[in-house]
């Protein structure tokens, strides 16, 4: 452990840090909501008279475990610390901007709170980042405002006819409206702008660059000098390109990955960019014991089940993978249900020059299926096909999800014009997409079998693992992309009677061989609906699958014992002068 006397744990929310810092600027209990995204007076009155029962939060708060995240930091220089320290407090920044993208309330109701003395509610809003619970579709427990749909992205009162409409009335306004990285606000005579990030969150950004430049001058490692110094600048100018192309080349073993990048928070179009930070270190032995896996991508996009033209090789296929421990996060990577990898960057134009970079979460991974999946598997199959369950097709289902993203439909053309997915199916993509990364990373497994790159005895272990995972996303509701694309999966293997239902036991009965082949079915459907790039059949296509039955909805009642999302413990403490650093656990 570092000598500097340490006073508090850093937990998943990095606000409290944040509040505790606040002579630096970042104080979450600042800046009250700009009068144009039209949220104000919706906070409660009397520090929280209509806050969710004591009783309420408590069931709330037994729903996060606090689990020790093991990661070996003893091999990082003393140069890789200061830089890590400097990341760190970029994440907290990170989520001081996602904590207005909720909602530009939330520092507001964040302080009647904390000034009413309810340390409870306020641990909750703080885990959830805002007043909504993000592990029951967003249902607020303190007020009665529904979040909007578009977040604070867009004015609370504004509807997809009226942003529809504007764009055709001012056509000179639509790259900028639907840019990742504007939000859009009202102008004094009601009508719609446009402001770039670079300049409504310049209080956070400003300081992020700076800590991003500072790092870069410590470092001796040139790729990792060359991206801090290069999302410095785009902090700055909101042109992210050239620092994307420089996180894929970046070598060593700090992977950072910081800035706007999912857009799961913008239920309205599923347009805009939310901030966040993965501060991860490498395993260089295990990353490179995955790394054959990157060389079948072309491979596995020529066996697609699909028709030629709609497969995708015009994407880059160097793809790097990385197997990492995270150390901290920030921003959208903190409330809800904690992600155990992630694939970036989602710039289309750096997917055709470079593919895409595969991060897997170990410590995260490992914690999950020891807590969650492997006793869920027993709630959710047959015993014997329950003891199936192996870690190893955990971490591989991860993997391929991952891969798989970076495999299918991406830059379309839709009536003559070229187009990207993304931008046809607009809110219904993130599910689609997540579905399909599930599904396809299940049939590329199966090839990587049939290859005889893994183990094809082991193809009943793999296919119960997939299985029971779908429930681990479908958990919290299925208004989510994760859980709505897995939900999507369960239908269509229930239609294609891949499993049936043991009413003496209550549990399901998986039929391996018309599981695999539904697998291969699916992926074809979901390959099509995306290259198609048709709107209306996609929403079609969500509407007849992405939902449950009655058998789903009993296992996942039966699963409230087991914890879920969870707060890290010893991963990181602060001192008084507000440096961070990490703790050797």
């Amino acid at each position: 452990m570092h000598d500097r006397t340490f006073t508090r744990l850093l937990a998943v929310s990095a606000l409290a840090l944040a509040a505790a810092c606040s002579n630096e600027g970042t104080s979450s209990s600042e800046s009250a909501a700009p009068a144009d995204t039209g949220l104000e007076g919706e906070a409660p009155a009397d520090g929280g008279e209509m806050a969710a029962s004591k009783e309420k939060l408590k069931t709330m708060r037994a729903q996060f475990a606090v689990v020790d995240m093991d990661a070996d930091t003893s091999f990082l220089t003393e140069e890789e610390r200061q830089v890590i320290n400097k990341l760190n407090q970029v994440g907290v920044l990170m989520s001081e901007i996602y904590l207005r993208q909720r909602s530009e309330m939330n520092p507001q109701w964040r302080a009647e709170i904390e000034a009413s003395g309810n340390e409870l509610l306020l641990e909750m809003f703080d885990l959830h980042f805002g007043p909504w619970d993000t592990l029951d579709h967003n249902k607020p427990f303190y007020g009665d405002m529904e979040m909007p749909a578009g977040a604070a992205f867009y004015p609370a009162d504004m509807t997809k006819e009226e942003f529809a409409k504007w764009i055709v009335d001012h056509p000179e306004d639509e790259e900028a409206f639907t840019s990742g990285y504007t939000v859009i606000r009202r102008t004094e005579d009601g009508g719609l702008k446009a402001i770039p990030y670079s300049e409504h969150y310049r209080e956070w950004l400003e300081p992020a660059a700076e800590l991003m430049r500072e790092a870069a001058e410590i470092t001796t490692n040139e790729s990792l000098k060359t991206f801090l110094t290069l999302r410095a600048e785009s902090f700055l100018t909101d042109d992210y390109y050239e620092s994307e192309m420089a996180w894929m080349d970046l070598e060593g073993p700090i992977e950072a990955a910081i800035g706007p990048y999912e857009v799961y928070t913008d239920n309205l179009f599923g347009y805009k960019t939310a901030y966040e930070a993965f501060i991860t270190i490498k395993n260089p032995e295990e990353s490179a014991a995955l790394a054959k896996y990157k060389d079948y991508l072309r491979d596995m996009e020529a066996n697609l089940p699909v028709e030629e033209n709609y497969k995708n090789f015009k994407r880059g296929f160097e793809s790097p993978i990385a197997v990492t421990y995270q150390v901290h996060g920030g921003g959208d990577n903190v409330p809800g249900v904690q992600t155990i990898a992630f694939n970036l960057p989602n710039d289309e134009r750096v997917r055709e020059a470079k593919g895409a970079k595969k991060v897997l979460l170990n410590n995260v991974l490992g914690a999950k299926f020891d807590r969650i999946l492997a006793p869920m598997a027993d709630e959710v199959l047959v015993e014997d096909q329950a003891a199936l369950l192996m870690k190893k097709y955990m971490s591989g289902e991860t993997l391929f999800h991952e891969l798989s993203h970076s495999l299918g439909p991406g830059t379309i053309t839709v009536d003559g014009e070229e187009t990207t997915v993304n931008a046809q199916l607009q809110e219904l993509y993130s599910a689609i997409e997540e579905g399909k990364a599930d599904v396809m990373g299940a049939y590329n497994i199966l090839y990587m079998m049939e290859r005889g790159d893994m183990p094809e005895a082991e193809k009943n272990n793999f296919l119960a693992t997939y299985f029971v995972g779908l429930f681990r996303a479908m958990r919290f509701g299925i208004n989510e992309a994760h859980g709505q694309g897995a939900a999507f999966q369960y239908s269509y293997f229930k239609d294609a009677g891949a499993f049936s239902w043991n009413a003496e036991e209550e549990r399901f009965v998986l039929d391996f061989a018309k599981l695999e082949q539904a697998i291969s079915d699916l992926t074809r459907d979901v390959v099509i609906v995306q290259g198609d790039g048709n709107y209306e059949k996609a929403k079609a296509f969500l509407k007849k699958y992405a939902r449950l039955d009655k058998n789903a909805e009993n296992i996942i009642a039966s699963l409230t014992d087991l914890p879920v999302p969870y707060r890290t413990k010893n991963s990181f403490v602060f001192s008084e002068s507000c440096d961070i650093y990490i703790m050797e656990i």
